[in-house]
């Protein structure tokens, strides 16, 4: 997919790159930021917020799963996904075969909330995406996608999977 076009200057690339990635650092920083004051108005910890956008991006989901992929001891995740259940934000569910196996899924009519507290992140993402083509469009999303998949890998690399 990707071609390399040389323009004369060997150093012309590494520039853009290390650009994108500085970008994608200040990305995350106020991603993480803007979390930060979304779980302080809805009391939810960070680690919470986190277990909660992969319950609610990939659930249902089982524990061991969710475990793996937030990155945190069992007994970690037990207190996380007590939180949650108490305030409302998921449920528990035993699996009809195995009983001893839990599915957790986001309650919606509570997601309403948070989603409330991202509005104006979600406009403003939205007005920028306005000035792109449908094709710059698909060549962001695919960009984003691919790292995002980047990143699973280097966490799932680190956790030792």
């Amino acid at each position: 997919m990707s071609s390399v076009v040389n323009d004369g200057d060997p150093g012309h690339h590494r520039r853009k790159v290390t650009r994108v990635k500085g970008s994608l650092r200040d990305v995350r920083s106020q991603l993480a930021l803007l979390n930060r004051q979304v779980g302080t108005r809805l009391a939810l910890k960070d680690v919470d917020l986190d277990c909660l956008d992969v319950i609610d991006s990939e659930g249902p989901i089982g524990t061991t799963t969710l475990a793996r992929r937030a990155g945190l001891h069992p007994a970690t995740l037990t207190g996380v996904l007590d939180r949650l259940e108490r305030a409302g934000w998921i449920v528990r569910e035993r699996d009809g075969v195995d009983r001893r196996a839990v599915t957790i899924r986001s309650l919606p009519n509570r997601l309403g909330e948070m989603y409330g507290l991202l509005s104006v992140m979600n406009t403003a993402v939205d007005e920028l995406c306005a000035d792109y083509t449908p094709e710059e469009l698909d060549l962001l999303a695919d960009f984003l996608d691919r790292v995002g998949r980047a990143g699973r890998e280097a966490t799932d690399s680190l956790a030792g999977q």
